[in-house]
């Protein structure tokens, strides 16, 4: 009765936390006409999220795309399909892979990042400063940080995608000796407009759901610094879980 009771216990938590995360939510999107006014503010979070990402998602999406290029060509070959490369790539990359590393990596660089600068905020009471002088920290701070990662969340996995269909050009192409307009034409062929649709809607949703997750952690942080720690550890952790959940659910409604 116990573990019963326990699991329950932990259902009812859940929920309330759900219910909190949605009623935060609903707070950030009132704000959100109001902070895109703030264009200079904007700016500033969508380099702090998107910019200073670059490097890692530039790298990956490389990687992740010699990847592809190796293993697509080692499974086509068995069949004879070996200029199909292009088209395997891309959609994988597009509809898949960009957008689920790409907010795996997000929610590791830049949610860390915003977990952590909005914990400390409240751990040097710099929120509760604001509060006390009717200054609102969510539509002051929290918001435009929120947008920023929004925003950049589709760039880089756009940017993932395009560094990894020349990472798996360059295996294929370069070292595998598949025939390089075999591997463009019949990747323009076979990636539709649906697929690049795919793509954007689910970077965009992955967008929302890790940048919200962060600023929540963060700003909901204990003032601590074992708090802090805790916040930026639950922000990798959901972000990953929930990432990987909303990938299943819209792949399934896509398809």
């Amino acid at each position: 009765m116990s573990v019963l009771r326990e699991l329950w216990q932990s259902l009812v938590d859940s929920l309330v936390e759900l219910g909190a995360v949605v009623r935060f939510l609903l707070r950030l999107v009132i704000f959100v006409p109001g902070a895109l006014l703030r264009f200079d503010l904007i700016v500033a979070q969508v380099f702090n999220a998107g910019a200073l990402s670059l490097v890692i998602i530039m790298l990956s999406g490389l990687f992740v795309g010699m990847v592809l290029g190796l293993q697509g060509f080692q499974l086509l070959e068995r069949f004879g399909s070996e200029e199909a490369l292009g088209t395997a790539a891309a959609i994988g990359l597009v509809k898949e892979l960009g957008p689920v590393v790409t907010a795996l990596l997000f929610a590791g660089r830049a949610g860390t990042a915003l977990a952590s600068e909005l914990g400390l905020m409240r751990a040097t009471d710099q929120l509760s400063a604001m509060e006390m002088m009717a200054v609102d920290p969510v539509k002051r701070v929290v918001v435009p940080r929120f947008l920023g990662g929004v925003i950049a969340m589709p760039l880089l996995a756009a940017i993932f995608s395009l560094i990894g269909i020349y990472g798996a050009q360059l295996i294929g192409v370069q070292i595998m000796g598949v025939d390089s307009g075999s591997f463009w034409s019949q990747m323009r062929a076979g990636v539709d407009l649906r697929d690049i649709n795919e793509g954007i809607v689910k970077s965009c949703i992955f967008g929302v759901a890790c940048s919200l997750i962060a600023v929540y952690e963060g700003y909901y942080a204990t003032p601590t610094a074992a708090g802090v720690g805790r916040a930026t550890t639950r922000t990798v952790v959901t972000s990953a879980v929930v990432v990987l959940f909303l990938d299943y659910l819209l792949t399934a409604a896509f398809l």
